[in-house]
């Protein structure tokens, strides 16, 4: 029988509420991965939602956290950012996702952001990962891409980095 929805979601309360969040981060990923290879759940997910888009599939009130099906346009690249105090679990559904993890190399007194690259990785079918509290990150995608993404909390309420023309994204050669 096929992962649902509703067993990811249950799956993804017991590992909050039995693990420490760095333990748990990884098994949500692993459990996200099984749920993307359902594809009735895919097709469900995205079910008339072809056009780039956010639709909420699953809110948990008592531990807060989000399943949201994402449509990204293809060409669409994001600024780093991390998700402050709370987390993320990526899983690419369709298509691909090009990931950078950020590394910030000047003091955290300064008034601007110099970040380097520290990692990059594409993020493909089926595949999934967890993003901790404070975790420097950015996504591209080459082509639309079809991405559910589980957050700890709704991240549009949270304050978010802003970027100033004195912030620097240092590319390492």
């Amino acid at each position: 029988m096929a992962y649902t929805l509703e067993e990811f979601c249950a799956d993804t309360r017991a590992a909050l509420k039995s693990k420490p969040l760095a333990d748990a981060l990884p098994r949500i990923a692993e459990h996200l991965s099984r749920l993307l290879g359902n594809s009735a759940f895919v097709d469900e997910a995205f079910k008339g939602n072809m056009e780039p888009s956010k639709r909420e599939l699953y809110h948990d009130a008592e531990l807060d956290f989000y399943v949201l099906a994402h449509v990204q346009p293809g060409g669409k690249a994001g600024k780093p950012h991390s998700h402050g105090n709370s987390w993320a679990v990526y899983g690419n559904a369709r298509a691909q996702t090009d990931m950078t993890e950020w590394r910030r190399v000047n003091p955290e007194s300064d008034d601007h952001l110099e970040l380097v690259a520290s990692s990059k990785y594409s993020l493909t079918p089926g595949q999934t990962r967890a993003y901790g509290p404070g975790v420097m990150h950015s996504t591209a995608h080459p082509q639309t891409a079809w991405v559910i993404r589980v957050t700890g909390t709704d991240l549009d309420r949270m304050p978010r980095y802003q970027f100033s023309k004195k912030d620097k994204i240092l590319e390492r050669a």
